[in-house]
């Protein structure tokens, strides 16, 4: 669970959201629940009576015990509160939830008489920004990798190997001189304009780039 500091963090998680409202009588323990919060738990309105305990059920177990701990916070304290955290909802489907709310009370000094707020079902918003965050590390990698396949083939064009000994010729430089192999391939390719693809020029840059007395030592070996 990642408890945040106020309602508005919550609220700002986007518009691709399902919320619902809910209530809790701290004297009675029964709560209220909107249609939408019954939906957000996988139930039809008013399919089952919302208890403290069928709540708690539907967290995440990894999720459960911090859960407890913000609900009793909030009952001691009335203060407002925002979490995020995971539900598995009546059709066994994991969703993640932010909840936000605050208690309300006859005296600022005591606790609430209830807990009002919101439920959001924020999964969508999750799944977009974790996917989004995925297509950035796989477009990197792709356009690190991009470059090394680049260096293996114009070193395989210049040394006349195939593609395989060409990436054995970078791995060998890369450990001989602790250089990544996207940092030799990077110098190859960026080489190449000014080279103006000429294959003498090229291979004379290889060979003074590639011989180990000629190449700086630099970050740890790894592609």
């Amino acid at each position: 669970m990642i408890q945040t500091t106020g309602p508005e963090r919550a609220l700002a998680l986007g518009t691709r959201t399902r919320a619902g409202a809910y209530r809790l009588d701290l004297t009675t323990q029964r709560w209220w629940w909107s249609d939408d919060v019954y939906a957000i738990h996988g139930f039809a309105p008013h399919e089952v009576v919302p208890t403290t305990e069928l709540l708690l059920a539907h967290k995440h177990p990894e999720d459960r015990d911090q859960s407890v701990a913000v609900l009793d916070e909030a009952r001691r304290t009335g203060g407002s509160f925002a979490t995020v955290h995971r539900i598995v909802d009546a059709r066994g489907r994991e969703r993640v939830v932010a909840v936000i709310g605050e208690g309300r009370g006859p005296s600022a000094a005591g606790p609430p008489s209830e807990l009002v707020g919101y439920f959001m079902d924020v999964t969508d918003v999750v799944d977009d920004r974790a996917q989004a965050a995925a297509t950035v590390s796989i477009a990197a990698a792709a356009q690190s990798r991009s470059v090394i396949d680049q260096a293996v083939g114009v070193v395989a064009f210049v040394e006349e190997v195939d593609p395989a000994a060409a990436f054995l010729v970078l791995r060998a430089a890369s450990n001989d001189a602790n250089v990544p192999i996207r940092v030799l391939a990077r110098a190859i390719v960026g080489a190449l304009p000014t080279l103006r693809h000429d294959p003498g020029r090229v291979r004379h840059f290889l060979d003074g780039l590639l011989a180990p007395a000629h190449r700086p030592a630099g970050a740890p070996t790894g592609t």
